[in-house]
């Protein structure tokens, strides 16, 4: 029954995947709602209902538009490989839960701004509005962390960030710390932290293998949003092992 159950919420991930592809091409373009139908980024043209299945179409098509042949980006089918892994994932982490439900749609929603921050160096304001209802909703969902403990997870991280960026001109984008502050509240301050370590880390390490590979140079623009992302999407999965065990470290 669960493996069942873990295919069709697969095909669902596969199918919120496919959407995701539209949002993150056409939000930065703003064109989200300039053309209902899915269509060729090269030549415009319409794509047909056998051109939409998630992963399935691009294999078949061999990455290339069906109508003029121009190559299709791997990111399209790897967006919804990363949804279809996400969703039974979710299921099997939190079960049948609304923090299963609440881990999926935060999760796509950080994975739309990670790709979509790599390629614009921007966070857009809509991405950010589209978190507020699942951190609403993790008041209720999730009753285990205090109100109180949200308000100051809403401040833990975005204030300091935003008090920096005063302070020190593009030390952070705005998208940065708006992003913060609702992913603060949704996850209170002690996950917050947690995230914002996670993400210093990550966001680090891969500032130092770009300027040692040279693919940056010393001084250039790096997009923060998408280490963010990452610990926020970690301390979502595996926050109360990760604090439990670095407890134990310092006990």
């Amino acid at each position: 029954m669960t493996l069942y159950i873990c295919f069709w919420l697969a095909v669902f991930g596969g199918c919120i995947g496919s959407f995701l592809n539209v949002v993150i091409y056409r939000l930065p373009r703003r064109s989200f709602l300039s053309k209902a139908r899915s269509f060729c980024p090269s030549c415009g043209a319409t794509l047909r209902w056998r051109d939409l299945i998630p992963v399935v179409s691009w294999l078949m098509l061999r990455g290339r538009c069906r109508v003029c042949r121009a190559k299709i980006s791997p990111r399209y089918p790897l967006t919804e490989l990363f949804c279809a892994a996400l969703a039974p994932l979710c299921f099997l982490r939190f079960g049948f839960s609304w923090m299963a439900l609440i881990t999926f749609g935060v999760v796509t929603v950080l994975m739309a701004v990670t790709q979509i921050d790599f390629a614009t160096m921007e966070i857009p304001n809509g991405l950010v509005a589209a978190l507020v209802p699942f951190a609403a909703g993790a008041v209720w969902a999730v009753p285990g962390v205090p109100l109180w403990e949200r308000l100051a997870g809403f401040f833990a991280v975005s204030l300091p960030m935003l008090l920096l960026a005063l302070a020190v001109n593009g030390a952070f984008g705005g998208g940065d710390i708006k992003l913060m502050a609702v992913c603060g509240f949704l996850l209170g301050y002690k996950m917050t932290l947690l995230g914002f370590f996670i993400a210093l880390l990550a966001g680090g390490g891969a500032a130092v293998f770009l300027l040692l590979t040279k693919r940056k140079t010393r001084g250039a623009s790096i997009p923060f949003g998408p280490a963010l992302c990452l610990g926020v999407a970690a301390a979502l999965f595996f926050g109360g092992e990760l604090l439990s065990l670095y407890m134990r470290l310092y006990r």
